[in-house]
């Protein structure tokens, strides 16, 4: 069975796969009366349709047992998925290239500093958002509309791969 080893989180390294959303390096502007920076537009909302909308929630999330064997990864066809860390925490982020089903060889695995989130682009495939402590919570911006916006691939055994722990 491969092993993923979790790769720092770069906008560079996760391009394929979405937007790492994050200040450091990203260019801003002042607003009210310069007491603040805005750090704009560092990901985009994407929808299918014109009656999608972008919504905003919260996901609590529990952490799963490491080294987790990975079964499983989903897919949002109809819109973006974004994922921001509430509580500053590192967490998990396995993805594939969008695609028909995702292969196991180009999966890749990161880790994220706790001050970065990452915004899936539709289709990419991904692991459920994965909690390195106990518990944590996550503000999340997709899709809301019609439709099924959640494809599940399931591995066969010989394809499932082990995901290893944070070091």
């Amino acid at each position: 069975m491969r092993t993923l080893i979790p790769e720092p989180l770069t906008k560079a390294a996760f391009a394929a796969f979405g937007d790492v959303i994050e200040i450091e390096g990203s260019d801003f502007y002042l607003i009210n009366n310069g007491s603040t920076r805005r750090y704009h537009r560092l990901a985009s909302v994407e929808t299918a349709q014109p009656e999608d909308r972008a919504i905003i929630s919260i996901f609590r999330a529990e952490a799963l047992p490491m080294p987790l064997t990975l079964r499983m990864l989903e897919r949002h066809p109809l819109g973006s998925q974004a994922f921001m860390p509430l509580h500053g925490r590192p967490f998990l982020i396995v993805v594939a290239p969008p695609g028909p089903a995702p292969l196991a060889e180009q999966i890749r695995a990161f880790v994220s500093d706790g001050r970065q989130g990452v915004n899936y682009h539709r289709g990419v495939w991904h692991h459920p958002v994965l909690a390195l402590d106990a518990q944590d919570d996550f503000l999340v911006v997709d899709r809301s509309g019609p439709g099924n916006n959640c494809d599940e691939h399931v591995f066969a055994e010989d394809d499932q791969l082990l995901l290893a722990p944070h070091p």
